[in-house]
């Protein structure tokens, strides 16, 4: 039987203040982007850069206060290093169009 892992660790810079809210049922999630660059010389010699922006979410929830956390503690521009896992997700717009994100749920 063979085993699988989703996970995954990012270090990098947040790009904008996280969006803290409370959802019903008591909840709070945390929301903020994640930027990650890359370098590398081309076939030239010439250097290159990449940047990747990230979508995290973190909530609190079985004894982790990770919204609260996040929402005390971080603001655009700190270095920051999240763990968590790739998630895709699905949803209809309101014009009816299927829209689709992927999200680093925090841990």
């Amino acid at each position: 039987m063979s085993r699988s892992m989703n996970k995954v660790t990012l270090i990098g810079n947040v790009g904008s203040d996280p969006e803290c809210r409370s959802v019903p049922g008591g909840g709070r999630v945390a929301q903020f982007s994640l930027a990650t660059s890359r370098t590398w010389n081309d076939q030239n010699g010439a250097k290159q850069e990449k940047t990747e922006w990230h979508r995290c979410v973190a909530w609190n929830g079985k004894g982790a206060q990770n919204a609260d956390i996040i929402e005390r503690y971080v603001k655009k521009g700190d270095k920051l290093c999240v763990e968590g896992r790739i998630e895709y997700r699905s949803w209809q717009d309101k014009d009816g169009q299927t829209r689709y994100t992927t999200e680093i749920n925090v841990r």
